[in-house]
Order: structure tokens, then C-alpha cells, then sequence
């Protein structure tokens, strides 16, 4: 599929972004001049008997949902550009400047985003094994668009690229040396994109530049990290070689003793593989309650559920301890700042996790707390020591960004 050369007023000035998943495509195509998503969609159940296409033109649009055999990532991204197309959008549009790809893993290799060549391609996959459930899929999405629109710049933007400021001694684990580095053991920390959009708009929330702002933020979805951030750079983040280490996540157990590993093979009988399924899909809250969405767990409390109520505790303590962790590393603090499903829509996790730190200069106003709002905003009380925030994300917005920046004329 060749694009016809750009005339008149077709600037190329739209980004489409894509997500690929070993089933599944997300993809939003962004107009760059205001800022506008002009289309958002999932493509799901890729290889399976039926597949499913949702499609959302604009935002706020009709939605056009529909099943039908999906066959693979090239029929996903061709059925993504043919609902494109019906809105007078589309895969061969002249106004499209660039795709940008999510890659979860970067390593140590891509410190920013990067455009897609022979080079990139052989070094993401040389890269699949920090990471082998994502890095695979997302080559096959960028391969695939590349079949599909060969004369267009590709921009590889890595969810680990943000946290590359991190300095060793935060970075390093204290194993041997050599035994780490022939393996490429480290802390990389993930959700890099929605962490650099956050701390940086929580600066412009702040009225301050990015540079002369401190902040911890707490991205708090099914997947949880937390990562301090001084003068816009990442200094310390949860995550690590995987993204298990760190908080209590939906189905993910966050921080244990290894040794807790060793034990369930030799005494437990577990195999590798076992262990991994369970520390990964079996374990944070869905381990503890049964449960791993937060508003079922926040309705079973309320009715007195006790397992209910210690997996929030447990999962609270764990922010907490980050945050106070956190307030050191950074060695002073302007915002502590929520994000992401839970961060931004739990008033009570965010009450329970600043409550008892006012000796940090930690508070919620109770009203400010409780008030619904898709903006981002300040929940702290007025003239407040540390500002309290919640700015949601936008990780789309944020590589499509990095994506336009990398390639605009």
C-alpha cells in the first residue's frame, strides 16, 4: 500500500500509533497540530476462530464494533485501515507523517525513541529474551506495517527508555559482576512513557518547568510501578530486569524473597515455569482475594469482606513503603502525583496511601479527593508543603509525540 505524495494542504501531520500484542493490535491515530485523536481502536483475538474490531472515530465518536476472523497482525492493521478509511482516514492517507510503535524493551541500547531500520530490527530482537512475551509481538507490528507502508518513516518508542538516567547504584543488582553482565541483569523499569507524560505534566500543572520539579509517580493499573523523577529525568523506579519486581499488581506478587522461589521447587515441587505463572498471573491481588479488579475489591470491603480488606492493606503498605523510599532518593519532593486506572479513579487508595504522612508534608483534602474529574488536578489542601495530584496518562499521546518530534518535516 503506497501513499501519493502530499498537495495542497495534505502536511503530513498525523501520527498513527500502534500497541501490538501477541493477539491482539491497539492503534489511535493522533493529528498532531492540536493535539486531536482522530480515531482509536482494538483489534483482539488475532489467530483465533473470531476475532473482534472495535473502532471509536474522534473522540467521543459512534463506536463500531464487529466479530470476524482475524488472521494475523497483517489482516488486523488492514482491518484497522479500513475503518480508518470509512472516516476519511486512512493507512495510504498523504497527511500521515509517521507510525509510531510501542516496544516494551529497549535495554541499554535505546536511550530515546529510535527510527525503524535493518539495525533497529536486529537489535529489538536480540532483546527478546529481557522480555519474551512483548518484544516478539512487537516486532511482528512493526514488520507489519513496514510490508504495508514501506515509504514511511517507523518509530520504535521503548517503554524502558525513560529510565535509562537511572544511576548505577540504583540500577545495580548486588550480584556477581560478571555473572550480571554476561546476562544483561540490571534494573530497566518499564511504563517509561506513561512516567516521562506524567512528571512532565505534573510541571506544567505545577506551573514550573520539568527540569525544576521533583516528583513521585505512582502508575497504578493491573500493572503498578512507581519511579521518582528529579528535574524531568528518572532517578529510581520499581520495576526491574521484568516487570514483577516491585508493587502489589492485579495478578503480579511485586517484591519477595528470592529464596521464596527456591523453596516452592525443591519443597513445593513446582517446576520454573509453574513458578514464573504464578509469581506473574496468580499472585498481587487476584492471589490474595480472588479479585484483581480494585472497585470489586473496594465493594467486598464495604459489605466486610476481611480477605478483601487485607489484600488492600497489603497493597497500600507496599505504596507507602515506595513513597517514603522514594522521599528519600529524591531528597526533597514537590508532587506526589497518581496515574493510570486505579490512580486516577480510587480516591480511597489514594487516601489510605498519603494518610500518616503529614511529617512528610503529605495530605489529601477530603473534598478535592472525592471530586470526579477527568483532569488533571490538585488534591491536596491549598498551601499544602508537597502538592498531591492526579494527572491522567496518556501514553499514546506521549509516543506519538516522541514519534513526531523524531520525524516532522
Amino acid at each position: 500500500m503506497n501513499a501519493t505524495p502530499p498537495a495542497g494542504n495534505d502536511r503530513p501531520d498525523q501520527v498513527l500509533v500502534l500497541n501490538s500484542g501477541s493477539s491482539s493490535l491497539k492503534y489511535q491515530l493522533i493529528d498532531m497540530t492540536g493535539g486531536r485523536r482522530l480515531a482509536t481502536g482494538l483489534i483482539e483475538r488475532i489467530g483465533e476462530r473470531t476475532g473482534r474490531v472495535v473502532h471509536t472515530p474522534g473522540e467521543g465518536g459512534e463506536r463500531r464494533e464487529r466479530e470476524e476472523r482475524i488472521a494475523d497482525h497483517r489482516a488486523a492493521l488492514e482491518a484497522a485501515g479500513g475503518e480508518l478509511s470509512a472516516d476519511g482516514l486512512g493507512l495510504d492517507s498523504p497527511r500521515l507523517a509517521a507510525i509510531g510503535h510501542r516496544v516494551v524493551h529497549g535495554g541499554q541500547s535505546f536511550t530515546r525513541p529510535a527510527v525503524v531500520d535493518e539495525s533497529v530490527l536486529a537489535e529489538i530482537e536480540r532483546l527478546v529474551p529481557l522480555a519474551p512475551l512483548h518484544n516478539p509481538a512487537n516486532l511482528q507490528g512493526i514488520r507489519t506495517a513496514m510490508e504495508l507502508r514501506p515509504d514511511l518513516p517507523q518509530v520504535a518508542v521503548f517503554d524502558t527508555a525513560f529510565h535509562t538516567t537511572i544511576p548505577a547504584a540504583a540500577a545495580r543488582y548486588a550480584i556477581d559482576v560478571e555473572t550480571a553482565d554476561a546476562h544483561r541483569v540490571r534494573r530497566y523499569g518499564f511504563h517509561g512513557t506513561s512516567h516521562a507524560y506524567v512528571s512532565r505534566a505534573t510541571a506544567a500543572l505545577l506551573g514550573k518547568a520539568p527540569e525544576d520539579v521533583d516528583v513521585i509517580v505512582l502508575h497504578l493499573g493491573n500493572g503498578a510501578s512507581a519511579a521518582a523523577v528529579r528535574g524531568g529525568r528518572s532517578v529510581e523506579t520499581s520495576m526491574g530486569l521484568t516487570p514483577l519486581e516491585g508493587l502489589v499488581m492485579g495478578t503480579r506478587s511485586g517484591d519477595i524473597d528470592p529464596a521464596v522461589i527456591f523453596h516452592l521447587m525443591r519443597v513445593g515441587g513446582m517446576s520454573a515455569d509453574e513458578v514464573d505463572e504464578l509469581l506473574n498471573k496468580k499472585s498481587g491481588l487476584l492471589g490474595l482475594c480472588g479479585d484483581n479488579d480494585m472497585r470489586e475489591i473496594q465493594r467486598r470491603m464495604a459489605d466486610g469482606d476481611a480477605d478483601a480488606r487485607l489484600a488492600f492493606d497489603i497493597y497500600v503498605h507496599r505504596l507507602r513503603k515506595y513513597v517514603g523510599a522514594y522521599f528519600a532518593v529524591l531528597g526533597r519532593l514537590d508532587a506526589l502525583v497518581f496515574t493510570a486506572g486505579v490512580g486516577e479513579n480510587s480516591a480511597e487508595v489514594r487516601e489510605a496511601v498519603v494518610a500518616g504522612l503529614q511529617g512528610l508534608g503529605l495530605a489529601v483534602d477530603a473534598e478535592r479527593n472525592a471530586a470526579r474529574s477527568g483532569a488533571a488536578r490538585l488534591i491536596s489542601p491549598s498551601g499544602s508543603r508537597v502538592a498531591v495530584a492526579v494527572v491522567p496518562t496518556d501514553e499514546e499521546m506521549e509516543i506519538a509525540n516522541q514519534t513526531y518530534t523524531l520525524v516532522k518535516p
